[in-house]
């Protein structure tokens, strides 16, 4: 009561432990950056925490939006950030050997970022409008099915197998929680892993390479398996301590690629150790466990749907990197959000957040009506 008397109502409506959380996993990625770059803000640190800040105000706005506005918004947001896929096929610009964005001019703007939120609405909203009685038939399903599958497509072509992966993960989640039969999922799991051969032929050189090392990193060490054996041995000379920090050798030497992206989480267990790694997993946990708990306490369909899928979006951005690192999954660019430098999974998990906090505060405000 003397807190609600001295902060005012909209900020003492926020969900501060989960902010503090938030900013505590941005503050690891600060200092992961701060290291990667041999003790200095410039050129990773300073940006990083500008853009977690910027975006953090992002969510924070967007947890005023209602419940309401987001369901109107579901299908005109899929449809247009569909158009920009399609765009970026026609006339996107091209970097690294991808054609992701579409340059214009202030900003080179990724679409496919937009996608992995936007799937999760979208399906929810359907799932919602969809009669409960025919979640087990066959309209509960080929209309999600194009709705995953377009811009999964689009997505996988540009290539950028890490994005189109998150898309496809997100859209299955929710229509698994939806209540869709179990066969639905384990028939198309048999048929490809009947096709695994033939999907194999047809993958991009690079992908094929991945997968050729994951299942066997030491074929190659100085080559293709380069990054994934310095990242364990990054890991595992960290010990339980670490060396400290800026102490880093296999960071600081430069004998680990994409120390300060891709791998951060290596550079930060090396000179943090086995204690600062479980405390940075445990942060990401108990976002996520917050998540599932707006989800189980949702009152409309709607958002219990979009709740579980936006928390599971976050569960595999960060456990699919986890796994990337430590050599238990193949390496496919997917970044440890708020700590790998880069905006864009930055962007993606702090919109995840500014729906989910405006679902749990309109969820605590109905409460308190009620009360």
């Amino acid at each position: 009561m003397i807190s609600s008397a001295i902060i005012p109502q909209p900020l003492a409506r926020l969900p501060w432990r989960l902010i503090f959380v938030i900013v505590g996993i941005a503050g690891i990625g600060f200092l992961t950056q701060y290291s990667a770059a041999g003790g200095s803000v410039r050129p990773w640190a300073m940006k990083q925490g500008i853009t977690v800040l910027f975006f953090l105000s992002v969510a924070v706005g967007m947890s005023t939006i209602r419940e309401a506005t987001i369901k109107q918004l579901a299908f005109p947001a899929y449809g247009a950030i569909l158009v920009m896929l399609i765009i970026v096929e026609a006339v996107g610009f091209v970097g690294k050997g991808a054609q992701r964005w579409i340059d214009l001019g202030f900003i080179r703007l990724q679409p496919s970022e937009f996608m992995k939120p936007a799937i999760v609405i979208v399906l929810a909203r359907f799932y919602e409008l969809l009669p409960a009685g025919d979640i087990r038939k066959w309209r509960a399903i080929w209309p999600a099915v194009a709705l995953i599958g377009v811009p999964w497509a689009l997505i996988l072509i540009q290539p950028d197998l890490g994005t189109a992966t998150m898309v496809l993960l997100g859209g299955v989640s929710v229509m698994f929680i939806a209540g869709v039969p179990l066969r639905v999922f384990l028939i198309p799991a048999g048929v490809l892993g009947a096709a695994i051969p033939i999907v194999y032929q047809f993958m991009h050189g690079y992908q094929r390479k991945r997968i050729d090392i994951f299942l066997n990193p030491e074929s190659d060490p100085l080559g293709a398996g380069y990054h994934i054996t310095q990242s364990k041995i990054a890991i595992g000379s960290g010990g339980i301590f670490g060396k400290g920090f800026l102490n880093g050798s296999q960071s600081h030497l430069d004998y680990l690629p994409e120390g300060h992206t891709d791998f951060a989480f290596a550079t930060w267990v090396e000179e943090w150790g086995l204690l600062g790694g479980a405390l940075l997993i445990l942060c990401f946990a108990a976002v996520i466990v917050w998540g599932l708990r707006v989800a189980s306490n949702a009152k409309s369909r709607f958002a219990q749907l979009t709740a579980a899928g936006l928390t599971a979006t976050i569960f595999f951005y960060s456990s699919i990197n986890l796994m990337m690192v430590m050599g238990l999954a193949p390496v496919v660019g997917i970044p440890l959000p708020l700590v790998s430098f880069g905006g864009s999974a930055v962007m993606t998990v702090m919109i995840c957040l500014g729906i989910l906090m405006s679902l749990e505060r309109q969820q605590r405000t109905k409460t308190d009506l009620t009360s």
